[in-house]
């Protein structure tokens, strides 16, 4: 709860988690707690689909496995009616401050992205990037994919209505939320996903793509930073290969390796 002053008169204004217009969405932990529990900030596109999704891997995963993976916390960061590609990486730099970051967005009708890129590889801002968006990278729960879209998501989202029963109703009336039944139908199948998405990059049609390029683990606030270019073929894409020639393709696949959950 904070204070302002409006008009002569203070009021109270009460800030709500994972919304951009508040404060950092997330008290931060005691160094000891810190050190135990892995604190993510991602900023996403949308303001529904993605958020849910990122509540569903802390709700599956985040208390990690007792072994080797580490428990997790995401903070999802979003906007009412969405952000460009660029205002979701201003997004995540402001949210996460020094802590990790990632930045979720898609090639939709956006031409700011290579600015986008820009923006996070100078604050080591990790990215997921889908083409044509991240109904993709949930088709690829259920099935491969491929094949260009040209930013279109007709093709995407009519394939995972007939996959995924689930799924039937998805974008109707515009629910794209990822709850209930929805959650339950991805559940298991995160390793497909991965697999899936993985082999769009060897498919690419641009430059010397492969996975075996990839680098799912992030690289930290404080590492050197690389030229945009580099910084995007992180994800196993050639540093030739014009990320919006990605198509199809999706990155999510890199947050799930990096938080151990495949």
């Amino acid at each position: 709860m904070s204070r302002r002053t409006e008009g002569g008169k203070e009021q109270s204004v009460r800030r709500r988690r994972g919304r951009l217009d508040d404060e950092r969405p997330l008290t931060r932990r005691p160094e000891s707690r810190r050190r135990e529990v892995r604190v993510l900030y991602v900023a996403c596109e949308g303001e529904s689909t993605e958020p849910d999704y990122l509540q569903y891997l802390n709700e599956q995963f985040g208390d990690g496995d007792g072994r080797e993976r580490q428990p997790f916390r995401i903070q999802p960061v979003y906007r009412k009616n969405g952000m460009t590609p660029s205002q979701v990486v201003e997004a995540a730099r402001a949210a996460a401050a020094e802590d990790e970051a990632w930045a979720v967005f898609d090639r939709d009708r956006w031409d700011d992205i290579p600015q986008a890129v820009k923006m996070a590889a100078e604050s080591q801002i990790e990215l997921a990037f889908s083409h044509p968006s991240f109904d993709l990278w949930l088709l690829l729960h259920f099935q491969a994919f491929s094949g260009a879209q040209s930013g279109s998501s007709k093709n995407v989202v009519d394939k995972l209505r007939q996959t995924a029963d689930a799924f039937r109703d998805y974008d109707k009336r515009g629910d794209k939320s990822i709850k209930g039944p929805r959650r339950d139908a991805l559940k298991g199948l995160e390793h497909k996903a991965v697999a899936r998405a993985r082999s769009l990059i060897a498919s690419c049609p641009q430059g010397e793509c492969a996975p075996a390029r990839a680098e799912p683990d992030r690289a930290g606030r404080d590492a050197q930073p690389l030229p945009s270019n580099r910084w995007a073929a992180r994800s196993g894409h050639a540093p030739d290969c014009p990320i919006l020639r990605r198509d199809p393709s999706t990155d999510v696949w890199r947050l799930l390796v990096a938080l151990g959950i495949v």
